[in-house]
């Protein structure tokens, strides 16, 4: 193999970089114990699981509360970190690890954020299915993951519409 680095795999999609620091640390702080210490607000605060107006003439959907600002900020470095100095294969165990949060939070009620998994599960199985375009064996690699992430967000779709939050994905 030549000295170059491959690195074709960076030019699939922006969504990643953009949408799964939040959604990802949304589920990272729901699949574990709640932090410790107050939740940084982001912009106006309603107490968790209180409803919250959409504007006029609109339904309220259950209010999330938002990630720490702490875990975004380390999602994101992370995904910088991943974007500009890794390999493909550290992207793809990455996104793996976002596929094993994705399914945990479809297996059931209280396994993570849902609305957070959905966004991740689309985002990542979208990804996963743009790989067929490029050279080497990345399509293949996940191909297991692109059947589990079809099956979740299924699954999290199903989730009436009124319990969703985040992205209208």
């Amino acid at each position: 193999m030549s000295g170059r680095r491959r690195l074709d795999w960076l030019g699939l999609t922006p969504e990643p970089e953009r949408e799964l620091p939040a959604a990802v640390a949304a589920l990272r702080a729901s699949s574990h114990h709640p932090p410790a210490g107050p939740t940084p607000p982001r912009g106006p605060t309603h107490p968790a699981g209180t409803m919250q107006p959409t504007g006029p003439m609109q339904p309220a959907e259950p209010a999330e509360p938002a990630p720490p600002a702490d875990l975004v900020a380390s999602e994101r470095l992370r995904l910088e970190h991943l974007v500009l100095r890794g390999t493909r294969r550290d992207w793809l165990r990455y996104l793996a690890e976002v596929t094993a949060l994705v399914t945990a939070a479809a297996g059931g009620p209280g396994q993570g954020d849902r609305a957070a998994a959905l966004i991740a599960g689309e985002v990542v199985l979208d990804h996963h299915r743009m790989l067929i375009g490029l050279p080497g064996t990345g399509y293949a690699r996940t191909a297991a993951d692109r059947t589990a992430l079809e099956s979740a967000v299924r699954t999290l779709r199903a989730v009436p519409l009124t319990a969703r939050t985040g992205s209208s994905r």
